[in-house]
């Protein structure tokens, strides 16, 4: 698939703190695979007191997450399917543990391609991590207690992603597909992404079932809000009317209505709880 300038964002894009970063992937040819590695910097012990809450918003894409407790010397892997509606989530981990977190994100419409199993049955859910990616936790899951920062693990995870692309997992249909989408901000039919794929509407969605775990319009949808979530965050003065003619609303209140069905709030609150992550 070819390398794209969309980038999704989180709910607070330049949130920085002791239990999350963000680092980017250093190989061109994980680029368009893989959003970015997360997680905490360094190891840390675990507050007593309750865990900060998270909003977490459809991003377009899914997570393979490591909780490592050195104090327990245990590993835990997750596997986390593409969302479709925001969800808070909480730091975890017993307290007064030294805990660290490591995560891959993928592009919802890469992760196939290290998985032994079907994407179908994962949207909005969280699965043991060996459920579709046994080969690369058997190499990624123990290695982690031998590396304890950020930047090391990614490294590690970057070359052994780097040797585990199967071809077969691969769908040129899926991808074009997804080019399609991107390059339009989401705002595009099923029925003419089927004819400009050259596939009925049928078969493609039975794909996207196969491969990304939901459908071409999902994804749309999706894909819309993300490019105007960005526009939002990014752009002071930011004037509803004008995304409405970009991202093809039928008008103010549709705009506003599809944005906080996503978000969880309205515009104005969105981007005060974003900023006020920096």
């Amino acid at each position: 698939m070819k390398k794209t300038s969309y980038v999704p964002l989180t709910a607070a894009p330049w949130r920085q703190s002791e239990t999350y970063r963000e680092v980017l992937p250093k190989s061109p040819q994980l680029a368009g695979v893989i959003r970015c590695f997360w997680g905490s910097g360094r190891p840390y012990r675990r507050a007593w007191q309750e865990a900060a809450v998270t909003l977490v918003i459809p991003d377009t894409c899914v997570d393979i997450v490591y909780e490592i407790d050195h104090t327990a010397n245990t590993v835990t892997g997750r596997f986390c399917g593409v969302n479709d509606a925001s969800f808070k989530a909480r730091d975890s981990g017993e307290p007064g543990h030294v805990l660290s977190v490591f995560g891959i994100r993928f592009y919802a419409w890469a992760a196939a391609v290290f998985s032994e199993d079907s994407m179908k049955g994962t949207v909005n859910g969280c699965f043991d991590v060996r459920s579709r990616f046994c080969r690369l936790d058997r190499l990624l899951g123990q290695q982690l207690f031998e590396t304890d920062s950020l930047e090391e693990r990614s490294i590690l995870a970057e070359k052994l992603l780097l040797g585990q692309v199967p071809p077969a997992r691969r769908h040129r249909a899926v991808d074009q597909a997804v080019e399609q989408i991107l390059s339009q901000k989401g705002v595009l039919t099923t029925d003419r992404l089927a004819r400009e794929c050259f596939i009925s509407s049928r078969q493609l969605e039975r794909l996207f079932h196969e491969y990304i775990g939901i459908t071409p319009k999902k994804l749309c949808g999706l894909v819309r809000y993300q490019c105007l979530w960005s526009e939002v965050i990014r752009t002071p003065g930011f004037r509803i009317l004008d995304g409405v003619s970009q991202y093809g609303y039928a008008d103010q209140s549709h705009l506003m209505r599809e944005f906080k069905r996503y978000h969880t709030m309205d515009i104005q609150q969105a981007v005060l709880y974003g900023a006020s992550r920096r």
